[in-house]
């Protein structure tokens, strides 16, 4: 199980797949757990794993989250701290850099030895960024010995890290490589113009590693107050799922949260003014085009959300049943893949569909998809198509679950977002209660067509009309050789 190499844990912001928080990569399935058998779910409500879910906050003022289970002799923490990129201010790339500086040396052990150390004793330590938080994670065992070197390390590695400059230099020549290759990566360009048109001068709009302006200006001190402003125990989640009683878990809450500054709640970011619907092609050379368009979507905590989820997981959520799938690919032969989905965080986050065609079939596909668009707001999923998803729901949901890395995931998001600790047992009965009309009633309220922001990145070519279905179904462009 050691694994001490520096990792992003995937978090669920995304509603591209209608789990409550699941990623559709992320699936973890850990040795022991008892996952229900598909074969015996129905259309009702599965049976899920109970979580008795003790909430509290540290003497500092932390949020705490536990789920204790014992069926193995380890335990997983997540902290979750309000840290991400949307703090950058005027350094872009700084939340990113902060975070992933934190393991790279402490007094007396640089990255090397801090690896070492948890590789020593079976632990796995992770960090992470994103928009809207920063991540650091930890598995251990529960033997004393053990556990307590890897939290005594842990607790040093995020009250005391020493930023060095070796690391620094290093980490920001990594940046500054990746910039340069994004500039060659189509499907970079098109992500970086998304967001850059639908936020403007909000927060949300840069890139989570910055820019090459700002990382080269970047220097230690920046990440040091950006440090002392975010990483305080007022801004910090703390989720702890495992073989742990809730007297050893309030312990480790009081010695992870006492270790930090209180400091004091950042405010939520201001919310997105929506941008004008509008066209944004660059130019690249290539045989396909990379096509983004949407509109921005809703927040984390939005009524709308799980009528929101399975309403997408129709429109175009990820398998070939959706109605995007079987009109773009499946009858037109446009794409090897045609995507929707809703990235839901503190504020609006984006709503958005995605996909690659040839570059002659651009303007139609791009039409096409507003068709279909426009058809299913108007007309709403069939009742077959929301039974079919209900089920597919019931028999993906247990991975939730399934074991204590994703149970602690969840648990990060729940505290992080302030949403009910029953949230994730209330999801699948919210899910199996949903009619047609409320599911069409949600989407309509927050997809309009007419206000989509859309992006192209590729070659300018003379365009083509589209094929007939006849023809799509003989070879599917931009299809993998």
């Amino acid at each position: 199980m050691t694994n001490w190499k520096k990792k992003a844990w995937v978090l669920p912001l995304a509603m591209a797949c209608s789990l409550p928080f699941i990623n559709n990569s992320y699936a973890e399935s850990e040795v022991g757990a008892k996952v229900q058998s598909l074969s015996h779910l129905s259309q009702s409500a599965p049976t899920v794993r109970h979580l008795n879910i003790e909430e509290w906050r540290t003497s500092t003022g932390s949020k705490v989250l536990f789920v204790e289970a014992h069926e193995l002799p380890m335990f997983d923490i997540q902290l979750t701290f309000a840290a991400g990129s949307s703090r950058d201010g005027n350094k872009p790339g700084v939340a990113l850099l902060t975070n992933a500086m934190l393991n790279e040396g402490v007094k007396g052990k640089d990255v090397t030895e801090i690896a070492k150390t948890f590789e020593g004793v079976g632990a796995d330590f992770g960090n992470g960024s994103y928009r809207d938080m920063a991540i650091v994670s930890l598995r251990s065992l529960t033997e004393a010995k053990k556990s307590q070197v890897a939290l005594n390390l842990l607790t040093e590695v995020i009250s005391a890290p020493t930023f060095p400059k070796s690391s620094f230099d290093r980490l920001k020549d990594q940046l500054l490589t990746g910039f340069e290759i994004d500039k060659k990566t189509p499907n970079k360009i098109m992500t970086k113009a998304f967001y850059d048109k639908l936020y403007g001068d909000h927060p949300y709009a840069h890139n989570i590693a910055g820019n090459p302006e700002s990382v080269k200006e970047m220097t230690i001190k920046d990440l040091e107050s950006f440090y002392k402003k975010t990483y305080t125990a007022k801004n910090l989640v703390i989720a702890i799922v495992g073989d742990l009683s809730k007297k050893q878990a309030e312990e480790i809450a009081e010695k992870i949260s006492n270790s930090l500054p209180k400091g004091e709640v950042l405010p939520v970011i201001t919310s997105p003014i929506p941008a004008k619907a509008g066209k944004y092609h660059t130019e690249f050379t290539s045989q396909q085009m990379h096509i983004s368009m949407g509109e921005l979507g809703v927040t984390r905590n939005d009524p709308d959300y799980v009528a929101l989820s399975v309403g997408n997981q129709i429109l175009g959520g990820g398998n070939l049943t959706s109605r995007l799938m079987k009109e773009v690919r499946e009858r037109r032969g446009l794409t090897y893949g045609v995507y929707s989905g809703f990235s839901t965080m503190q504020v609006a986050g984006p709503f958005s569909i995605g996909l690659q065609t040839r570059a002659e079939m651009t303007e139609g596909s791009i039409g096409l998809i507003k068709e279909v668009v426009r058809d299913y707001l108007a007309k709403g999923p069939t009742q077959q198509e929301l039974d079919d998803t209900k089920r597919e729901i019931a028999g993906n949901f247990p991975l939730v679950n399934a074991s204590n890395s994703s149970i602690v995931g969840q648990l990060g998001s729940i505290g992080f977002y302030n949403l009910p600790l029953d949230y994730l047992e209330d999801y699948m009965s919210k899910v199996q209660a949903l009619t047609v009309e409320q599911v069409k009633t949600a989407m309509n309220k927050h997809i309009n067509v007419d206000d989509f922001i859309i992006v192209t990145v590729g070659p300018t070519v003379k365009q083509q009309a589209l094929p007939t279905p006849t023809e799509g179904e003989k070879k599917v462009m931009g299809a993998p050789n």
